[in-house]
């Protein structure tokens, strides 16, 4: 394979990290050397040539390829069977609905997350159980660090140079869960957006720090469901008034009980849309009185209906906790889904 990066050496693994780390090309902590043979395998396992376009960044016309993707995929720690899912996730996130250069420039400090459907879970060993939002397994761990370090050396998204969070969030160092498809009864996430039964699948969202919550004292899927609206409109309250793609993260113990009901993931959003609200009013309550004015009574809704809301079966088995994870800035970026596949057009890379 011919390759456009320019290649560097170095006499041991420390030269490599603090050749890496001088540069500007980490994200703050050690990086596997991508070497050539690495960054090869993983273009041959998605059978794509070093300069395939993936996409252009839309407001300063970068090309992102796949040998550039694979080079920080690599750094990340991904392995080749990884690389279909990072491949899949920066071609979602090259849609315009996703509106990726606010997303990653904002002030407002979101990240990209990253949600797994279908069998490639399995295949590469993505845990949707116990710590589902943090370390749970390697693969998402480095899916979700791959993206970031994509955005730092292709786009240079570097806090204070295109990144200018204010605060930004645990997130921006991999933010990536994979939906637990083989314990629950409702339809995958990927399949309610449109994607085919049983195909691999990525979505993603430009979004806030998950808001953790707990209900152990009830089973009556009204108020389990109540408890998560109500984190919904505090975030209403102290963050964005914005409707938006919100997603909820349920895991087992409460979604027993909402199962048990009846309760499938289209009645869940239909019931959180209608809860999720507030009025312009209660804006006073959290010291934000001068935004008020006249519009006191106004009604805001979290989404603009319920199919915003993304829905997704994650999570330990015991506990009655959940999770609210707000969009960065409401109807300016959308959550994007794409199927992972084999581009049926290319042919295998030349060695």
């Amino acid at each position: 394979m011919q390759f456009a990066s320019r290649s560097y050496s170095a006499d041991s693994i420390s030269a490599v990290q603090e050749l890496y780390h001088s540069n500007g090309w980490t994200d703050g902590l050690p990086i596997v050397p991508p070497t050539r043979e690495a960054v090869q395998e993983c273009l041959e396992w998605v059978m794509m040539p070093p300069d395939q376009l993936i996409g252009i960044e839309p407001v300063r016309g970068l090309a992102i390829t796949a040998e550039k993707l694979a080079i920080n995929a690599v750094m990340a720690g991904c392995l080749p069977m990884h690389f279909p899912v990072v491949v899949t996730a920066w071609t979602a996130m090259m849609q315009p609905e996703f509106l990726m250069h606010g997303a990653t420039a904002s002030t407002g400090g979101c990240a990209v997350l990253v949600i797994l459907n279908g069998p490639i879970r399995l295949e590469i060993g993505a845990s949707g159980t116990f710590n589902a939002l943090a370390n749970s397994d390697r693969a998402t761990a480095v899916i979700g660090r791959a993206i970031r370090l994509c955005l730092i050396n292709l786009l240079d998204d570097r806090p204070g140079v295109i990144d200018r969070s204010t605060l930004g969030h645990p997130g921006k160092f991999s933010y990536c869960i994979a939906e637990d498809e083989e314990d629950t009864s409702w339809l995958p996430l990927a399949e309610h957006r449109g994607v085919p039964k049983g195909a691999s699948s990525v979505t993603v969202l430009a979004a806030g720090a998950p808001r953790q919550l707990m209900n152990e004292w009830t089973t009556k899927p009204e108020e389990i469901l109540e408890t998560f609206a109500a984190e919904m409109r505090a975030n209403m309250r102290h963050y964005s008034i914005h409707p938006g793609n919100y997603a909820i993260v349920i895991p087992k113990q409460l979604r027993e009980h909402l199962q048990a009901g009846g309760w499938t993931k289209a009645d869940i959003a239909t019931f959180i849309h209608e809860r999720a609200r507030i009025h312009r009013r209660e804006w006073a309550d959290v010291g934000k009185g001068a935004v008020v004015r006249d519009r006191g009574d106004s009604v805001y809704t979290a989404m603009d209906s319920p199919d915003q809301l993304l829905v997704v079966a994650a999570g330990g088995p015991a506990g009655g906790f959940g999770a609210v994870i707000p969009p960065w800035l409401g109807n300016k970026s959308y959550a994007v889904t794409l199927p992972i596949g084999v581009c049926v057009d290319c042919e295998p890379p030349k060695k």
